[in-house]
Parts: structure tokens; C-alpha cells; sequence
């Protein structure tokens, strides 16, 4: 795969001096720092849109550019294709200077000629590679080796469990033969790991908040990437999940604050959420959020992007970005200057929890 060149990486003085300030967070117990926004590599991918590679690497050299110190991808992004091209922008910065996350669950292979592809094969990952879910403690051992190559980097700081849930599976047997695996088995090689200070911290990347709280009763994790599940739409966390996490101090990291695109304004029919057309009743709700954050000049995706962090247990947002412009934009969201009653606002009209930590 074919990368653009580019320069040495300017001294960080220089640099430091066009980036914007974001504020910084420890992940649960570690003594690993994230900003609360990360750059999410799915995107980058390829599944869901075309990517060139240079493209991809620019974007993340203009996150990292912008401020962002926190990166997060998967072996299953593209197949391989997201860690390549991540990797080839961030190896040519100073290793100490970003948190980078990568996830465990399948391992890649070179497909034989004539194999025939899972059911779930999708044809735009990386050509002539397959993934195997894999969560044993030898499959553990051998993905996050195949991460380290394709990255091209020595140090992965954070390594979490992916897909162990019913969205990703649709079957309980599946489900509950998985989750049995990786906590009988690969979860003792994730911790031998972070004991050895190969991995910062350890922790599960899913879209339920109740099989994520399943998991931190079941491990001592550090933190938890939820997809979508703690959004101006929807804050069904707050009752277990959150909880608990603030109870054992392990941090969220939240994916996908926009839904999959319905909250990043203009919302109207057709507007996507978990990557599907939303339902009538979501297309209603986030039309009436989005009327009040008019009225208060503010833009739908700045609401989003802010509202998860006001939790304590939060410590990073990581939305993904196709463009140099989705990323400056999603930077700029973070700066916007919402008044208190804005919130106060969604409160009252019943479109948010009353409950959701939010400034008086």
C-alpha cells in the first residue's frame, strides 16, 4: 500500500504553536492522559465510504495538527486498511506525545485462492484479507503482534475487546460463548500485557451499555469505548452503566456522538442512526433538539460533541472524520460556547434526562 511522502516531523515548539488547546483526562486508574477529543479511525476504513490512502493520512496529520492526541482504530476497520493508514501518519510523530488505541477479537489472514469469505465479508476492506473472531489468549497475542506491524509502531497504549455483543453477533449463544471465551481466556492475556507495562490500560469496545456493564463486573478493566449509547438522543447509561463505571473508576470513551450522522444538524428524513435510516420518532426528537439549540445559535453538533463529556466518567468523545474539514469542523465543536440554558431548556421540554450532569 502506497502512502504519500511527507517530511520529517517538524520540532514539537513548532508545532505546538498553530494546534488548538484541548483539555486532557485520565484514563480510570492509569497514568495514561487522552483529550477529550479523539480522532476515531472506522471511517478511515473504508466500509462505509472511499478513502484514498492519502486522504486518510492527511486527515489524521491535520487532527494530530489541530490538537487532538488521542487515536482509535481496529484490526477489523477495513481489514487491516485503518491501522495501516493511521500508522503511517502517526509514526512519523513523537511516540510520547498521543494515546493510541487499538482492539482485539479478530485476526486477520491472507486469504487462500478459491476460500470462500465469512457471510459477514464485506468487499471494500483491504483486498485478500479476512478476519476470524478469535478471542483466545493465543488470538489475543497474535492480533495485537499483527497491530504492532501493520501500525509500524512499537507501543500500543490501550487494547480493548471488540464486537462482544448482541449488536454485533444477533445471536445470545454466540454472545454468551464469546463472552465466556475472552473473560476465561483472553482477558488473561490482556492483563499479563498491561502487568508487564507493554499496554497502558485494557478495556472493551461495544455499542450496548448493558453487556459493557456486564464486563466491568466480570474484570478489572481501566475503560470502556461505548458506540452511540450516551447521546443527546438517547441516555439509557445513566442508569446502570454510568454508574458503575464512576463507582470503579474505569473511564468511558464515547464512539459515535452523532449517532452515525443524525446529530450533526439539518436533521431530516433520511438522516442516519446506528447507520440505518432513523425511525420517524428519532427524526422527531432530534428535529425538536435541534430547534432549541437554534434558539440559543447553537450548532446541533457542538451540543453533541459536548453534552457526553459533562459526565465524570467521561474522558474522551471520538467521532470519526472522512475530511480534513469533518475534522476541523468536529475540533471547532468543541470550542463553541453553549449558555447554561440551552440544557436547562432540553431539560424542561423533556428531550433530555433530568438526570444527565449538565452546567447549572
Amino acid at each position: 500500500m502506497a502512502f504519500p511522502g511527507r517530511n520529517s516531523y517538524s520540532l514539537a515548539s513548532e508545532e505546538e504553536t498553530n494546534m488548538t488547546t484541548l483539555k486532557r483526562r485520565k484514563v480510570g486508574k492509569t497514568k495514561l492522559e487522552v483529550t477529550e477529543l479523539g480522532l476515531g479511525g472506522a471511517p478511515m476504513g473504508g466500509f462505509r465510504a472511499t478513502i484514498s490512502d492519502a486522504e486518510a493520512v492527511k486527515l489524521t496529520d491535520d487532527g494530530y495538527d489541530a490538537g487532538i492526541r488521542y487515536f482509535d482504530t481496529s484490526p477489523y476497520y477495513g481489514y487491516g486498511r485503518s491501522e495501516l493508514r493511521m500508522g503511517a501518519a502517526l509514526r512519523e510523530k513523537p511516540r510520547d506525545s498521543y494515546v493510541l488505541s487499538t482492539k482485539i477479537g479478530r485476526v486477520l489472514h491472507a486469504m487462500k485462492p478459491g476460500e470462500k469469505p465469512p457471510a459477514d465479508f464485506r468487499e471494500n476492506g483491504l483486498p485478500g484479507f479476512a478476519p476470524v473472531y478469535d478471542y483466545t489468549y493465543d488470538g489475543v497475542m497474535r492480533s495485537l503482534e499483527h497491530s504492532h506491524m501493520r501500525l509500524g509502531l512499537q507501543k500500543i497504549d490501550i487494547a480493548l475487546i471488540h464486537d462482544v455483543d448482541f449488536w454485533t453477533t444477533k445471536d445470545r449463544a454466540v454472545l454468551e460463548e464469546r463472552f465466556k471465551t475472552v473473560m476465561d481466556s483472553g482477558y488473561r492475556a490482556l492483563d499479563e500485557l498491561r502487568r508487564a507495562g507493554i499496554i497502558g490500560a485494557i478495556g472493551v469496545g461495544i455499542n450496548e451499555s448493558d453487556t459493557s456493564t456486564r464486563f466491568i463486573k466480570a474484570g478489572d478493566f481501566d475503560c470502556m469505548l461505548l458506540a452511540g449509547r450516551y447521546t443527546l438522543l438517547e441516555q439509557g447509561a445513566l442508569e446502570e452503566f454510568l454508574p458503575e463505571c464512576t463507582k470503579r473508576h474505569v473511564s468511558v470513551i464515547l464512539g459515535g456522538p452523532y449517532n452515525s450522522g443524525i446529530l450533526t444538524g439539518n436533521v431530516k428524513a433520511g438522516a442516519t442512526h446506528d447507520y440505518v435510516a432513523a425511525p420517524a420518532a428519532l427524526i422527531e426528537k432530534a428535529q425538536k433538539i435541534e430547534a432549541v439549540c437554534q434558539r440559543h445559535g447553537v450548532p446541533l453538533g457542538a451540543a453533541a460533541m459536548q453534552f457526553p463529556l459533562f459526565h465524570p466518567a467521561l474522558c474522551a468523545v471520538i467521532p470519526g472524520a472522512l475530511s480534513t474539514a469533518e475534522v476541523k469542523q468536529n475540533v471547532g465543536h468543541m470550542s463553541v460556547k453553549i449558555p447554561v440554558e440551552l440544557w436547562s431548556e432540553l431539560k424542561r421540554e423533556k428531550l433530555l434526562d433530568p438526570a444527565a450532569p449538565t452546567p447549572n
